[in-house]
């Protein structure tokens, strides 16, 4: 697949995690992915049963630490599916900074797959700025 994708373009493999059974697999799954090339590593599609979780993601970064340490190559990290608030979005972003560094704390190596996550941080930055609550259809895409 990196092949076929070309030098130029970034490849993103989604493990669907919900569904590897055990942290154990979910480790497997991230080196694998990543020694076939991928740029990126993606926790699920948000269809899943079980999309990002915290535990998930502490297996994927120490996976994405420990190519790194071998090979030299950062891969990025894109969690998807379950987050929802910004309270979500914070847990994710501590997470990546104490596990894999500050380096990893930009849009070259860390995405968020949250496309309900954008109106909740919408509404709390109104609510910060105004002091008042928006209506829902304010921030409707």
């Amino acid at each position: 697949m990196k092949t076929a994708c070309g030098p130029n373009v970034h490849m993103k493999t989604i493990l669907a995690t919900g569904e590897l059974s055990n942290l154990n697999n979910i480790y497997k799954a991230s080196l694998v992915a990543m020694m076939a090339g991928s740029d990126f590593i993606k926790t699920s599609t948000g269809k899943e049963s079980v999309n990002a979780t915290i535990p998930f993601g502490i297996v994927m970064c120490r996976a994405i630490s420990d190519y790194h340490e071998r090979t030299g190559y950062k891969v990025g990290l894109k969690p998807a599916g379950g987050l929802k608030t910004c309270q979500d979005a914070v847990n994710w972003l501590i997470m990546v900074k104490e596990l894999l560094g500050d380096e990893w704390l930009s849009p070259k190596l860390f995405r968020f797959g949250a496309s309900g996550l954008l109106g909740n941080i919408e509404q709390t930055l109104y609510k910060y700025a105004t002091g008042n609550m928006s209506v829902s259809y304010e921030f409707a895409l």
